[in-house]
């Protein structure tokens, strides 16, 4: 990068703050040009920070506003989405136990890849995953760490307006109190899909700071904490099993020619073993479970970024941030696969709130959920879709000027696609899966070992230390 005038003694940066005394002072004259009027020089998908020449390169070059709270607020909406409506599901083809093994593994090697992650970002003076690539493996690694970017954040954001096109047709049915959907617009998932984009999420990926949606991130958080309560709640108000299976199970015994008693004998027989967790289970669906779940903890490449917009950044305050959110969204996902896995066994479906719509359409509290999910997926969009504009910017617009027009027009650009890509995709969950089990290893376990092993000099750790053969 070339070396900034020297007249220029203060640099705009991406987070908005000024950044002081990063040049040497020359004249009194310079001095009074920076009082009168930086000149702004931001540039847009900047792979390095300034070096200060006494030191190595840091973070803390550029000063960031962000707080802890609100990083981890920001983090933490990263990591949740919609695999949560899923892992119910996923508990029933695996059990309770393998279950809480395979979750307890993801979440520790994703909180440990983070460690790679700042540790080679702090040896270099990095704060794009891209970058990374790029150091490490020239501009191969680049393009496969932005490519791995956009593929996983665009099926997770198809996966969230897929929710959107599905859901609110329902919630408008139901706080219409229909029996069923009719022909009207505002009954079509795909006009509200197209409405939702351009009213809620685009005003919000238009934000030029990724801090600024904190506040969005931790309403959307709360909005996932109501939905776990709920869920917990329905356990103990949810009869099992449900009326239909219980009249299916008398049904398939009344065509036996048996007594009275020895059919509710059965009955009772049949519905207690339907009742009755597993602990352990392996059957075809279970290898489809482990892409779920990493998937589940893909936050990687938001880590970064969040880095650098933290208010007085160190990588040990930076990794607390990362474990805290990891725990956080741990504890949420076992107790809601968990709940929701008690609540209707074998039954579930492999979308969570779909299975309570067997119980009561119109339930009011599932309404509410329904509700509350729609609002955390919605804002969560914002926030997935800041990575991938940063590594089109990385691959297309390196070291350019800030363009507010370029920063809309890729924020309407990927908006279009993506709706384009839940209009006329009938169904997303091939997709979702084909991403799910490319993107998210990459991302979470094979991209920060190998950019760890390549940019950590041998003289620091040799190849054959414990931390790179880890």
């Amino acid at each position: 990068m070339e070396a900034p005038l020297q007249t220029e003694m203060v640099e705009l940066v991406p987070n908005g703050k000024h950044s002081e005394g990063l040049l040497p002072v020359t004249t009194p004259t310079a001095v009074n040009q920076r009082v009168e009027g930086p000149r702004r020089s931001c540039v847009e998908g900047e792979g390095f920070l300034q070096k200060n020449p006494s030191k190595e390169p840091h973070f803390t070059d550029f000063v960031g506003k962000t707080s802890f709270g609100m990083s981890v607020f920001n983090l933490s909406n990263a990591i949740m989405g919609s695999g949560i409506l899923g892992l119910a599901y996923a508990m029933a083809n695996t059990g309770i136990v393998l279950f809480l093994f395979l979750l307890t593994a993801v979440a520790l090697l994703s909180s440990y890849s983070i460690h790679l992650l700042l540790k080679s970002s702090g040896i270099v003076g990095i704060r794009a995953y891209e970058q990374l690539g790029y150091r490490a493996f020239g501009t191969p690694g680049k393009l496969a760490a932005a490519l791995a970017i956009t593929l996983q954040n665009i099926g997770a954001m198809s996966s969230y307006l897929y929710i959107i096109k599905s859901e609110l047709p329902l919630v408008i049915q139901t706080f219409l109190n229909l029996e069923e959907q009719t022909s009207d617009w505002y009954m079509n998932g795909n006009y509200l899909v197209i409405l939702v984009s351009v009213i809620v999420i685009l005003p919000l990926a238009l934000m030029r700071q990724l801090g600024y949606l904190g506040y969005s991130s931790g309403f959307s958080l709360s909005c996932m904490v109501f939905f776990l309560i709920a869920v917990i709640y329905k356990k103990f108000h949810v009869p099992c099993p449900l009326p239909l299976n219980l009249a299916n199970i008398t049904g398939n015994v009344s065509l036996m020619e048996v007594t009275k008693e020895e059919a509710q004998l059965q009955a009772e027989t049949e519905a207690a073993a339907f009742c009755t967790p597993s602990y352990f289970t392996l059957n075809s669906q279970t290898a489809y479970t482990i892409p779920i779940m990493a998937f589940a903890f893909v936050c990687h490449p938001e880590v970064l970024p969040i880095y650098t917009e933290l208010k007085d950044p160190s990588k040990r305050k930076m990794q607390h941030i990362s474990n805290l959110s990891i725990a956080v969204m741990y504890v949420m996902y076992f107790l809601a696969a968990l709940f929701g896995y008690l609540t209707f066994y074998d039954g579930v479906e492999s979308e969570l709130l779909h299975t309570y719509s067997k119980v009561d359409p119109f339930d009011v509290l599932i309404l509410c959920v329904r509700v509350a999910v729609l609002t955390a997926v919605t804002l969560t969009v914002p926030i997935v879709l800041f990575p991938v504009r940063r590594a089109i910017q990385q691959m297309l617009f390196k070291n350019q000027e800030f363009s507010w027009l370029r920063h809309i027009l890729i924020a309407i650009g990927l908006l279009t696609c993506i709706n384009l890509l839940v209009i006329f995709a009938p169904n997303i969950l091939g997709i979702f899966g084909v991403i799910g089990a490319t993107s998210a290893p990459c991302l979470i376990f094979i991209f920060p070992a190998i950019f760890y092993f390549r940019i950590i000099p041998t003289e620091k750790e040799p190849a054959k230390s414990t931390p790179k053969i880890l």
